[in-house]
């Protein structure tokens, strides 16, 4: 039996009143709601002076979610999808719920140098909108299977997952196939810290997991904690697209997934050749430590620095903590993807497996007690 799989920022049985998202046009008294305070989370990340290395051209970040609604700041960005849940059909470009629009909101509304008040983390990129979940946010996890191996089909070469819930052996498989498939998949930590693990598919070794924090860089009190936690991003007020054209703020790590989401899409624009694991490293290896020294449960490696992931100077796996010289920086590109980005980051995996083992490869998360990665800030 396929088990249920739920979306997060949005559910009333989570009964964390300030997940449900807010009618921008009816802002709460005091509230100020200018553009560049709204997104806060833009200048916490130095977002527009990574967007001068990077702005994720080329790269397709599949969002597997409640649908994507056709809002102005996403038209542009906006590809032909699917819908794989029991019955479904349609492009993937309808959403009553609002939980997939603002995902991708995040990830890559653009202003286009108009009016429109919004802007993603990567507003280059394409979004590939996914349904895996009906409009109530309780999917199962054979959709989610059915979604993922969908976006591989499609070229994602990222894949954004907002939710957490049980685990299938098609599920499993789906998770497993894209990962050998050199997609990068980004996942949310979890909304519900009482349950005190992490969920699933962010509990899985190769999964990107996400926690978050709040606008002043501490643990979001909704998040989950784990030793799977990778990354934190911004998880509080987050303001992205709503449905009818509209905006909404929304809090959980959801949220937090899609930002580390749209940071991955402009790793992946400007190093086409980056192998995922090595772009889940350039993520790990350059966040900004918060917490205890070193990795922890809450913070994971610390929160994402976009600015650093993109141009510091990052040894390659397995190399951060040997004396082994490593091979030559895998080349950027000029903000995009060709057509035989997949086949050449296999090849440059091929070279590091040969250079340093595999199993230091594939080891993405380093041991707590390694020392920090040589990069330069």
């Amino acid at each position: 039996m396929s088990r249920i799989v739920t979306l997060l920022p949005i559910i009333a049985s989570l009964a964390i009143p300030s997940l449900t998202p807010i009618d921008l046009n009816k802002p709460r008294a005091g509230r100020i709601v200018s553009a560049s305070t709204k997104q806060w989370h833009l200048g916490f990340l130095h977002a527009t002076q990574a967007q001068r290395s990077s702005q994720g051209t080329g790269v397709v970040v599949a969002v597997l979610d409640t649908g994507v609604a056709p809002h102005p700041a996403l038209i542009p960005n906006l590809l032909n999808g699917a819908d794989v849940t029991p019955g479904g059909s349609g492009n993937g470009q309808r959403d009553t719920n609002g939980h997939g629009t603002a995902m991708a909101g995040l990830i890559a509304a653009t202003s286009d140098g108009s009016s429109k008040p919004l802007q993603g983390i990567a507003p280059r990129a394409k979004i590939l909108p996914v349904v895996v979940a009906p409009p109530n946010g309780q999917g199962d996890a054979d959709s989610l299977a059915d979604g993922i191996d969908f976006a591989v089909s499609r070229g994602a070469t990222v894949i954004s997952i907002s939710s957490v819930g049980g685990v299938s052996q098609r599920l499993v498989r789906a998770v497993n196939s894209a990962i050998t498939a050199n997609v990068t998949l980004v996942a949310s930590a979890g909304n519900r810290p009482a349950d005190g693990y992490v969920g699933y598919p962010a509990s899985e070794p190769a999964v990107i997991a996400v926690g978050g924090v709040d606008r002043n860089g501490n643990h979001a009190a909704i998040s989950v904690s784990g030793p799977e936690i990778d990354v934190v991003a911004p998880a509080v007020d987050i303001y992205s697209t709503g449905l009818n054209g509209g905006y909404r703020v929304g809090t959980g790590t959801s949220d937090a997934t899609a930002i580390v989401a749209g940071a991955a899409a402009l790793i992946r624009s400007k190093y086409p050749n980056l192998p995922a694991a090595e772009v889940a490293h350039r993520l790990t290896a350059t966040a900004v430590d918060k917490g205890p020294p070193g990795r922890d449960d809450q913070y994971g490696y610390g929160v994402i620095d976009l600015v650093a992931a993109l141009t510091a100077d990052v040894p390659p796996l397995g190399f951060e903590s040997t004396g082994v010289t490593a091979p030559g920086p895998t080349a950027a590109a000029p903000d995009a993807g060709g057509d035989n980005s997949t086949a050449r980051g296999l090849a440059t995996l091929g070279a590091l497996l040969a250079a340093g083992g595999a199993y230091l490869v594939w080891r993405r998360r380093r041991r707590a007690d390694d020392p920090p990665p040589r990069i330069s800030r």
